[in-house]
């Protein structure tokens, strides 16, 4: 465009159209842009029978026999989210194959996971290491992002974006303005001694 032109608007003929936008870091997208959607809506972590009929669902898909109790166990470890439901089959799935015949129950499902190294509560190993890493370096805090990022070897938006939602929401950790601080929960989860004041 040379110096001195406008750019003038160009105007297409469209049908009516519905258009759903989705992010997980709404606040860096500008008010403007925000303010162009009539509905904001806010996604929620599934429910474990929500989770335990998809996960039901995808064995059947895949073939694979699972009985109710080895669905609900992949269920409640699976974040809240089918993804990640889905992923954690396939792996059981696997395990299941070689060592269980190909069924899955609940205490086939309990083997795999503790081979990934996912607990009870749906904790990996990174927030396992994010967790005892605050609790046995930093008296369980507070402590900065930036801190946790480097002690075990992520990048602060990862550890931002990828694992504190799910430890904030499951009562693990909390955010303060001082930095991140470590619950009782996940003292008593780990079978820490609780923090003296």
């Amino acid at each position: 465009m040379g110096q001195g032109t406008t750019a003038h608007p160009v105007h297409f003929p469209l049908p009516p159209f519905t258009l759903v936008g989705a992010t997980t870091r709404a606040g860096m997208l500008s008010a403007p842009l925000r303010d162009r959607f009539g509905i904001i809506s806010h996604m929620q972590y599934y429910e474990d029978h929500d989770l335990k009929e998809i996960v039901q669902r995808t064995a059947s898909i895949f073939e694979t026999d699972i009985v109710e109790e080895g669905a609900i166990e992949i269920a409640r470890r699976s974040r809240g989210t089918p993804r990640i439901a889905n992923r954690l089959l396939k792996r059981v799935r696997d395990y299941a194959q070689v060592q269980a015949d190909g069924l899955i129950d609940r205490t086939v499902a309990d083997q795999a996971l503790a081979l990934l190294a996912v607990d009870h509560a749906g904790l990996d190993y990174i927030d396992q290491k994010l967790i005892r890493t605050m609790i046995e370096l930093y008296q369980g805090g507070p402590v900065g992002l930036s801190t946790i990022a480097v002690n075990i070897g992520e990048e602060t938006e990862t550890v931002e974006d990828m694992y504190e939602p799910f430890l904030i929401q499951k009562g693990f950790l909390k955010r303060t303005s001082r930095g991140r601080i470590a619950t009782p929960l996940a003292y008593d989860h780990f079978g820490y001694p609780q923090r003296s004041e």
